[in-house]
């Protein structure tokens, strides 16, 4: 079985002893897959098992374990240095979308520029004199291109005029923000619903109702009556349903109920919140400039169009216009994609966040539920409190450890033992 890294990491926050219960409730896992994940990772790193009186089993791992998995796999130090290096690539990813922008830009306005003065070349000096007067025009907008400026002084002045937060991203980030948003933040709901889940679990005991979980779980008006809703639970942590003597299901995880280490109970949210999708984490500032230059490099090209029609100036003139004429597609293409894409992310974020504004509005209706229970509820929630318990594997109620039989620890004890009183008896006579 493949290595899971959320197990590994599980591992080194819970301090390297642990027990299938809390490496589930920590990285959010469903139990067989936790269980799996840890004999193979205690089998590749040689850890070590240690069975209660009671035949829990801890696991414990050698603090250096993932020293020792490199050393044994290529395949792991590829990983290692494949995320050191991503992130260097992904940010020339980002930035690279800002270049060709302002590359298509100066291409357009150099073209332009080339086709006016060749143009103007075959006119009278009085013509000359009025297009001179006109291609400067192209040029004299310094709020869009003020970081062409050579002057450093003038970058500052910028500078501390659009923002005065230090970690703001540089302009190159924030079109690549402005074009394609900056992530899912809600990437591990999954990841975080298992973990509050398991955390109300091991809070209550091991042992919930069904209503204790609906702040956690998307649940329709028909699941309510049934708590369907609850199977995937179940097989995840799992459990088994038990029922009460007035015929109420309650739901008992014993696996969650034994742990390696007695800690302190860990606090849940009330319910679990998914976070609105942004459309930009860039300045407004910087979002104007964006839609600014995308907006200057369509006007560009609708002027060089105009200028090149069927191609025959492109011909004659050849050299950075023939280029520009033979990219010229692409380049309208990359111009409207500019303005267009943003423009159609922004309505389908306002349509995923009033659906996320729904789920998060239903979940906190179940939470107010849940804090103001009803008699029924309460008589519920206390008869699965009844089954609620906790087993702490220690070093006290060990049976065995493959570290060292405690049957061999006995006899040692006792060696010492008897060897003192020979020693005291000696010693009298």
């Amino acid at each position: 079985m493949p290595l899971d890294s959320k197990i590994m990491t599980a591992v080194e926050q819970l301090n390297y002893r642990v027990t299938v219960g809390d490496v589930a409730t920590q990285a959010g896992l469903d139990i067989n897959h936790t269980e799996r994940g840890l004999l193979a990772l205690a089998s590749e790193v040689s850890g070590n098992l240690q069975v209660s009186e009671a035949g829990d089993i801890a696991y414990l791992f050698p603090k250096n374990f993932r020293s020792v998995l490199r050393n044994k796999y290529w395949r792991l130090r590829l990983q290692a240095l494949w995320d050191k290096i991503w992130p260097a690539i992904f940010y020339l990813i980002r930035i690279s979308f800002g270049i060709v922008l302002l590359l298509s830009i100066v291409l357009i306005f150099v073209a332009i520029a080339i086709i006016l003065i060749a143009i103007n070349s075959q006119d009278d000096r009085s013509n000359n004199r009025r297009s001179g007067s006109f291609i400067p025009r192209f040029w004299i907008t310094p709020d869009l291109f003020w970081f062409f400026n050579p002057n450093p002084r003038y970058h500052r002045q910028h500078a501390r005029s659009q923002s005065k937060d230090p970690d703001q991203m540089n302009f190159l980030e924030a079109i690549f923000s402005f074009l394609f948003g900056d992530g899912n933040p809600n990437a591990n709901l999954d990841d975080r619903r298992w973990q509050e889940i398991g955390t109300v679990i091991r809070t209550n005991g091991g042992a919930v109702t069904g209503e204790q979980l609906t702040p956690y779980l998307e649940v329709s008006d028909s699941q309510r009556e049934s708590e369907d809703y609850v199977i995937p639970v179940l097989t995840h942590f799992d459990g088994r349903p038990e029922v009460s003597p007035q015929g109420e299901i309650i739901y008992h995880f014993p696996t969650l109920q034994t742990t390696a280490k007695a800690r302190q109970q860990q606090s849940s949210s009330t319910y679990l919140q998914e976070y609105p999708w942004k459309f930009s984490q860039a300045g407004s500032g910087q979002i104007l400039l964006a839609i600014g230059l995308g907006s200057l490099n369509l006007v560009g090209a609708a002027v060089l169009w105009s200028l090149l029609q069927d191609g025959t100036v492109a011909i004659q003139l050849g050299g950075l216009v023939g280029f520009v004429y033979s990219i010229f597609g692409i380049l309208v293409a990359y111009g409207i994609g500019f303005l267009g894409i943003p423009l159609i992310r922004y309505f389908w974020i306002q349509r995923r966040n009033s659906k996320i504004n729904e789920r998060n509005q239903q979940r906190q209706a179940s939470a107010v539920t849940l804090s103001r229970p009803d008699a029924a509820l309460q008589q519920k929630i206390g008869y699965a409190q009844t089954f609620a318990a906790q087993s702490v594997i220690s070093s006290e109620n060990l049976a065995y450890t493959t570290e060292k039989d405690l049957l061999e620890q006995e006899y040692e004890r006792s060696d010492a033992i008897d060897s003192e009183w020979q020693q005291r008896l000696n010693s009298t006579e």
